[in-house]
């Protein structure tokens, strides 16, 4: 069902250094908007990322479903 990986530390560090910059982004988004409305762009955008979507791509198609700073 899921891949095999041999080097569970190398898929920590892929994994973290992916994720870790839209995770700085979601805690400045909460300032700004509110801890659900980050949560929800940041996961929305990690899905698509999981999809295969380019990260930058997969926040243009997240921020596009926004109107009003709402989903």
């Amino acid at each position: 069902m899921y891949p095999s990986y041999t080097n569970p530390y190398h898929l920590k560090q892929e994994t973290l250094s992916q994720v870790g910059p839209w995770v700085q982004y979601g805690l400045n988004e909460a300032q700004k908007t509110s801890v659900p409305h980050a949560m929800m762009e940041i996961a929305a955008i990690a899905y698509l990322m999981g999809k295969g979507y380019d990260p930058r791509m997969a926040h243009q198609i997240v921020e596009s479903w926004e109107v009003n700073e709402m989903f």
